[in-house]
């Protein structure tokens, strides 16, 4: 990004994320999906403005994610999605990109004055938003957590416990990759039961346990050679992610091995460029989360008791893997 005129296209680009978001928030795409497919239905059903409306719409077809014949506007393959109706709907995932548009536009605010100084409130989310939320995560991770479970040798292990699991994505696949492996979902009470749903949908249920509790206050479950933190560090402080280590090197057997899987950022904390971006949305929408140089997560893991630390894999897309084992 070195001409100016990048750094305009990029600055502007707030303009498009704000029709896609405005989009999500009038769930648009379910209701042309349910019949109502010309801007004067949509309007009349949401009690909105008409020409505002069709302005948002058009701008839609212009992006391609959805066509228009006359007045009828339909979803085309690429916007079909972001309907609630689709059955592996993404609408709950800008819902929730939508939550954040509050929060980065309080950037300047949080640096002047540091993280959680006057900073407003995130929009809450009920739980049927959580359960939307948490099933879309689960779509969108399928491919990656497979794509990890297969560049992994876990033959070795026989148990894993999927800390903070949500609906059990990553137990999923390094069970489906490891046919002699058994697992663990640790997960607040709200989230077990929908962690329940997905592996007796997909069939791992029988070879799962699901317990209940909060990684932030309760001790861990014992009995497991290898625990998952799967996208969990970049929320936390240093002093938090060094509490949580150590609680998994309690419940870990010897020999066990702890898998971090998050952005690792290199020393400059300029690389991978995802992960610099993702460090802005910790610090907008935490106290002390986020994302961490491969020296950082050494030292904290190291202080918890782990040895022979190392990186197993580097990547862009917040698959980067760091590996501690806890002595014999």
């Amino acid at each position: 990004m070195k001409r100016k005129e990048d750094v305009f296209a990029v600055a502007r680009d707030f303009m498009r994320s704000r029709v896609i978001l405005t989009a999500a928030e009038l769930d648009l795409f379910t209701l042309i999906q349910e019949g109502d497919s010309t801007a004067e239905k949509m309007a009349s059903r949401l009690g909105a403005d008409k020409r505002a409306l069709s302005r948002v719409l058009d701008c839609l077809v212009t992006f391609g994610l959805l066509g228009k014949n006359g007045d009828v506007y339909s979803p085309t393959e690429e916007g079909a999605p972001y309907s609630m109706k689709h059955p592996e709907s993404s609408l709950p995932m800008l819902l929730h990109i939508s939550r954040l548009w509050d929060s980065w536009s309080d950037l300047t605010e949080v640096v002047e004055k540091g993280p959680g100084s006057e900073q407003r409130p995130s929009r809450p989310m009920d739980p049927e938003s959580r359960r939307a939320f948490i099933g879309a995560m689960h779509v969108i991770g399928r491919t990656l957590s497979e794509e990890i479970a297969r560049s992994l040798d876990l033959s070795g292990f026989k148990k894993v416990m999927d800390i903070g699991g949500g609906s059990g994505t990553y137990t999923i696949a390094f069970l489906k990759n490891n046919p002699r492996m058994r697992a663990v979902i640790f997960d607040l009470e709200d989230v077990i039961p929908m962690a329940g749903e997905r592996l007796e949908a997909e069939g791992f249920l029988v070879r799962t346990d699901l317990v209940q509790g909060d990684f932030y206050r309760d001790e861990l479950p014992t009995g497991c050679d290898l625990a998952l933190l799967s996208a969990i560090i970049h929320q936390n402080n240093p002093e938090q992610n060094l509490h949580l280590f150590k609680k998994a090197y309690r419940a870990l057997e010897p020999g066990g091995m702890l898998l971090i899987r998050d952005h690792i950022m290199n020393d400059s904390r300029t690389n991978p460029p995802e992960g610099a971006l993702f460090a802005i949305n910790m610090l907008v929408n935490t106290r002390g989360g986020d994302t961490y140089t491969f020296a950082e997560v050494e030292k904290g893991l190291a202080e918890a008791g782990f040895g022979n630390i190392r990186m197993l894999r580097s990547g862009e897309r917040m698959d980067c893997l760091v590996a501690g084992v806890k002595p014999s």
